[in-house]
């Protein structure tokens, strides 16, 4: 699948849950341009979530990715009963990898009817706010997206987001089993807050990278104008 979609001129990133270095290194060969392997919260709230595997498996994975020469995406998830010092230990290990994520996610939890976090509140604005601040001043050259639990977000609260330094969100009617924003909407929220979209970096697209970070490097170049 990674290939064919390679083939249509396209990037790849996927979500495949632990992978070994040889997984890693195969899907690089495939042409993967990306991955996405969240940390979820701090290593210490980190048991109280999952029991399945631990936290080392998940930063092994990372290395894994990141040692195969692919892009990592990787960030963390609010509102599953954590303290504001699980987020600042989320946020200080992705900052102190070995090199930072292309790419940081900041999700809200979806508190879905029938899951043991169904009775989880929402987190306010302010708390995906100080979150998204967080990560723009600890990884500077990261892309930082709202992600989901978006819908629960006033227009108000994206813009708020976006002043703090997010410069991503992720499009689609789903991310994974729930609902996401109404494109039509988010256009019009660019619009109203006088956003535009950064176009295809090109380049990509006729294979002049030699790997999906220079990718990143040379979209970063790109957008900032050198």
């Amino acid at each position: 699948m990674v290939r064919e979609v390679r083939a249509l001129g396209m990037e790849v990133c996927t979500t495949l849950g632990m992978l070994t270095p040889e997984q890693a290194r195969a899907l690089r060969e495939a042409g993967l341009t990306a991955y996405n392997h969240n940390l979820d919260t701090s290593r210490e709230y980190y048991g109280k979530i999952t029991s399945s595997r631990n936290y080392d498996d998940r930063l092994n994975t990372i290395e894994s990715v990141r040692q195969a020469g692919i892009s990592v995406c990787a960030g963390g998830i609010i509102g599953l009963g954590e303290g504001r010092h699980d987020r600042v230990g989320l946020l200080h290990q992705l900052a102190t990898l070995p090199a930072h994520p292309e790419s940081v996610p900041i999700n809200a939890l979806v508190a879905v009817a029938g899951t043991p976090l169904e009775g989880n509140a929402a987190p306010k604005g302010v708390e995906i706010a100080r979150c998204v601040a967080t990560a723009r001043v600890l990884m500077p050259r990261s892309v930082v997206r709202l992600s989901a639990g978006r819908m629960e977000l006033s227009l108000g609260d994206q813009a708020l987001c976006f002043l703090a330094g997010a410069n991503s969100i992720f499009d689609g009617d789903k991310l994974l089993t729930t609902p996401n924003n109404d494109r039509e909407e988010d256009a019009e929220m660019f619009h109203e807050l006088g956003l535009k979209a950064r176009p295809a970096f090109l380049p990509y697209q006729g294979g002049n990278c030699s790997s999906s970070q220079d990718f990143d490097k040379s979209g970063a170049r790109c957008q900032e104008g050198q």
